[in-house]
C-alpha cells in the first residue's frame, strides 16, 4: 500500500475530531516516510494523592491506619510529533535508523506483535493514532499506475491506527511511528488498488467512537480493532496533476 498520507487541513480540526489539544503550528500538506508528522498518543495523568495525616489514637489498627487505593488514572490522548517511518530501540546508529525507517512507515497487523522490529513496541503497547485527511494509493487497473486520493466521503479527518517508538543513544533522540495496514483483498474500494497480483491493503482505520479504546485496550483486545472500514463510508478521486 501507498505510503504517502495527508496532514489535517486546520490546527481546530485536532480538538475537534479528536478532542485534543491543537497543535501550535501544521507541518506540510503531506507526509511519507522519514517525513515528521503528528501522531496521537495516551498521556498517563498521575493522580495527586491527598497526605492525610493519621491520628495515634486511631492508627492502632493497621487496616484503619492504611490509605484509600489511588484512583485509576484517566486517559488523556496528547498530540507528539515524530518522524513517519518506524525506529526500533535497537537499532545502534542514526545512519541505520533512517535506511530502517522507510522501510517501516508500514507495518501489517498481522505480523505486529512478532516481527522484530515491532514486537517489543506492540508488547509496551505504544499504541497510537495517525490523524489524516486522506491517503494516497496507485490504481493499476489500466496497466499504468493512477494517484488517487482516498478520503472519508463526509470529509471528515481520519484515526488510523498505528505504533510509536522512541529510540535514544547518548544525545540523540527519535521518536517515529508507524501506520498498520489490514488485509483488502474482498474489499470492495481497495482491492482495486496496488500491484496486479499483490495482496491488496489498506491502512486500519478507526472508527470515531474507538479511539480512546484503541489507545488504552488490553493488549489481547487490541486486536479486535483491526478491521477493514466500510467502503461505503470511503470515496475515492484520481489526483489531479497541475
Amino acid at each position: 500500500m501507498s505510503t504517502q498520507y495527508e496532514c489535517l487541513k486546520s490546527a481546530d480540526l485536532y480538538a475537534e475530531a479528536f478532542g485534543i489539544v491543537p497543535p501550535d503550528a501544521l507541518l506540510g500538506k503531506e507526509v511519507w516516510p522519514r517525513q515528521p508528522g503528528f501522531f496521537i498518543r495516551k498521556a498517563v495523568v498521575v493522580a495527586e494523592q491527598a497526605q492525610v495525616p493519621l491520628s495515634e489514637s486511631h492508627a492502632e489498627d493497621p487496616a484503619e491506619a492504611a490509605p484509600p487505593p489511588a484512583p485509576a488514572s484517566p486517559l488523556v490522548m496528547e498530540l507528539a510529533q515524530g518522524q513517519f517511518g518506524l525506529v526500533p530501540t535497537w537499532v545502534k546508529s542514526a545512519s541505520d535508523a533512517k535506511l530502517r525507517s522507510t522501510k517501516l512507515a508500514v507495518t501489517r497487523y498481522e505480523t505486529m506483535s512478532t516481527a522484530t522490529p515491532t514486537r517489543e513496541t506492540w508488547l509496551n503497547a505504544q499504541r497510537c493514532i495517525i490523524p489524516m485527511q486522506a491517503f494516497l494509493e496507485d490504481d493499476w487497473r489500466s496497466g499504468k499506475g493512477v494517484p488517487t486520493r482516498i478520503a472519508r466521503v463526509d470529509g471528515k479527518p481520519m484515526g488510523v491506527a498505528g505504533l510509536w517508538e522512541r529510540w535514544n543513544q547518548g544525545d540523540e533522540e527519535i521518536v517515529s511511528y508507524t501506520l498498520l495496514t489490514v488485509n483488502a483483498n474482498s474489499h470492495a474500494l481497495m482491492n482495486r488498488y496496488g500491484q496486479n497480483g499483490n495482496e491488496k491493503r489498506m491502512p486500519a482505520i478507526l472508527n470515531e467512537g474507538a479511539y480512546g479504546a484503541w489507545l488504552s485496550a488490553p493488549i489481547d483486545k487490541a486486536r479486535e480493532f483491526m478491521r477493514a472500514y466500510p467502503a461505503n463510508l470511503l470515496l475515492a478521486n484520481p489526483v489531479q496533476k497541475k
